[in-house]
């Protein structure tokens, strides 16, 4: 259990130069790539918008991603997901920041849906990040609703904004991005940041299926053995209420 939350501070991005990282996602007992000696209990004496600064602000793979971004032109761009989650996941365990991390995942929400405006932004972002080490994946959520049906075998409504769609990805824990912008970082997130520095890995049920929740957590599980994982019936949101219709 946490603190009661202290009042707000401001805590702004700073564009800094760590030590360059030796990105290794394989070993998890390094005290490598984290820039600062706070442990993950020290930052949960403050609040919860606090505490994820500055864990984020502790990983070099995250201060460097996002000096990269830092500029990018793509509207409403996050640095999301997997990244940021597992950052604090990995801060909680003792690991190394970068120990599970398969991939920087980059949205934005931009109304030109055309395949080659988003195969731009890729080339874009992946030239930003590509000498860190990770495979880099790019998305325009306004366009996921386009390609959808053929990945997952079921038709979605299309996304009106960023935080529509971060409201509808698998956990809660991992529903979040953040950017810069003058300098100072911001997290959106679409529930909150509770479950993600409790270590609770509780299903969002409006559009993906049982079995895509069930895959992740498997993996998960074994690389982070202090996440609570909450079943199918513990989570939240109504059972497909994202999707149009199964495709046959």
């Amino acid at each position: 259990m946490r603190p009661s939350p202290q009042e707000p501070r401001d805590h702004s991005f700073t564009r800094r130069s760590l030590p360059g990282p030796t990105l290794s996602s394989t070993s998890p007992k390094s005290a490598e790539n984290w820039g600062s000696d706070m442990t993950f209990d020290d930052t949960l004496r403050g609040t919860e918008e606090r505490a994820l600064r500055d864990l984020l602000m502790g990983s070099r793979l995250v201060v460097d991603a996002l000096n990269g971004l830092s500029g990018c032109a793509l509207p409403n761009w996050l640095l999301s997901a997997g990244v940021i989650a597992q950052t604090v996941w990995n801060a909680a365990h003792g690991f190394d920041a970068c120990y599970g991390i398969r991939d920087l995942d980059v949205v934005y929400f931009d109304p030109d849906t055309r395949r080659n405006a988003e195969d731009a932004a890729a080339k874009d972002v992946t030239s930003r990040l590509g000498g860190l080490g990770f495979q880099v994946d790019v998305k325009n959520q306004a366009r996921v609703h386009k390609w959808y049906p053929d990945r997952f075998g079921a038709s979605i409504r299309p996304y009106e904004s960023i935080e529509d769609a971060l409201r509808s990805w698998p956990t809660t824990a991992t529903a979040l991005g953040v950017s810069v912008d003058r300098g100072e970082l911001m997290i959106r997130c679409g529930f909150g940041l509770t479950d993600l520095l409790d270590l609770v890995v509780r299903p969002n049920r409006v559009q993906v299926p049982p079995e895509i929740y069930e895959r992740k957590v498997a993996r998960w599980s074994v690389l982070w053995p202090k996440l609570s994982i909450k079943s199918w019936q513990e989570g939240v949101g109504i059972e497909g209420e994202r999707v149009v219709r199964i495709k046959y």
